[in-house]
Order: structure tokens, then sequence, then C-alpha cells
């Protein structure tokens, strides 16, 4: 049998079709009970009818259990990232907000976050996740990594810049041969008319609002002294 740390996940995002095949099989894996951990997201859906599947990358350093203040995700000695542990999780969503890829999903009517954990079950049995089984497209492949590099065209990477963060992962992207590292910037995602008038204002701090930096702000010092000669007025 082959052992888990022999094969590879790969997601190539160009063949995805949309056919959501691998949404319905995720939920037939054992231990997922009736419910998909994974989803399809829309590529400029306003243009384009492109989509891409969503599965968890099994971050090297995984944030979302860094920021798990219960506990609840674990990672296993192959690098697999689980999903939430019932018993641990507090439903606080830290998870959901901190994940780099958007994957952890917080579902309210079990008080439970729940993604992709790469079919444990099965993979830890040397069989493929559900969802690389039934992809059509191939956009969904594990496998061994010199059939992908013999078959495919497209360069696999696992190296991801988020910023001034590089993230590794188990999972891998398939892209351009040249790239070696693939980078995003949040300013590539705002819309090209975007400015800061655009912001929302902070309800709750108006006089932090109306900086532009915080460096700004009054100092400490200053703020004890304005607080010192301010006379309180209580109405009457």
């Amino acid at each position: 049998m082959t052992a888990l740390t022999e094969m590879e996940f790969f997601i190539d995002p160009s063949r995805c079709i949309g056919c959501q095949a691998c949404v319905q099989a995720c939920g037939e894996c054992g231990t997922h009970r009736g419910h998909s951990m994974i989803h399809l997201e829309y590529i400029e859906r306003a243009d384009s009818v492109q989509t891409a599947p969503v599965v968890c990358m099994h971050c090297e350093d995984p944030t979302c259990a860094k920021v798990c203040p219960a506990d609840a995700i674990k990672q296993d000695d192959n690098g697999v990232v689980l999903s939430a542990a019932k018993p641990r999780c507090i439903a606080c969503s830290n998870c959901v907000l901190a994940c780099p890829f958007g994957v952890p999903k917080m579902q309210t009517k079990f008080e439970l976050m729940m993604k992709c954990d790469m079919c444990y079950d099965r993979t830890s049995e040397g069989l493929k996740p559900m969802c690389a089984t039934v992809c059509p497209s191939g956009a969904l492949f594990f496998g061994h990594r010199d059939f992908i590099e013999r078959s495919r065209r497209e360069k696999a990477v696992n190296e991801f810049q988020f910023g001034r963060q590089l993230v590794k992962t188990k999972v891998n992207m398939m892209t351009a041969p040249e790239i070696k590292t693939l980078s995003f910037d949040i300013a590539e995602f705002l819309p090209a008319d975007f400015s800061e008038n655009d912001l929302p204002s902070r309800a709750g701090a108006p006089d932090a609002a109306d900086f532009g930096v915080w460096e700004n702000l009054p100092s400490q010092k200053n703020a004890a002294n304005e607080s010192e000669s301010t006379e309180i007025v209580f109405a009457k």
C-alpha cells in the first residue's frame, strides 16, 4: 500500500470546469458525515464563468492552528492540518480570519469550524481523497510528483508570498513554468479607481479615524497632559 508521504496533492485551477463533482464527493468521505469540506470560487464572476476548487493548502506552519485559543486544530506527523475538534472548538472564528487562503468556514449551526482535512481517513491508508478521485478534468490530482512532471506543462509550486510572509504548503499549485513562488498583494484585488476615501469610517474611534497614519496620533504624554487640563462637566 502506498504511503501518504509518497503521494502529493496538486491543484490546477485552469482545468476546473465547475462541475462540482469534488464538492459532492467530499461529503461522501467517511468522516465528513455528508458535509462537504470544500467549495468552488468564481474567478472574475462578472466577466467569466471560470471556477476554481478551494481545498486546504495544509501549510507547513499553519496560521489557523497558531491563532486557535482552544488548541482545537492539530497537525499530524505527515503535515496534514486537521479540521477543528468538536470538543475543543469554541467557534471564535480566529482561524477563519487568519487563514491567508480563505479556507476555514465557520458552520454556525454546529458551532464548529470545518475545513478540508485531505480525507484523512482515506489518505492515511494510501487512498486518494474523494475530490481527486472524481475530478474529471485533472484540476485536482493526488499522486506521484514524477507523473505530474512528465504529463503536465505547468510547474508545481508550494511557496506563496503574502506581503512579507512566505507560506510553504503541503499542497501544490500548478502555474507557469518560470514561476517559483506565487506572490499575492491585496492592492491587486482592489478596483482600479479605489482611493483611501472609499474606506468606511471607524465607528467607535472618531478621534483616531481623523489621522491618516498612527504615527500622527498624540503621544501618551501629551494625551495625559490634555486629560489633566480638561474640565469634566456632568449634565444636570
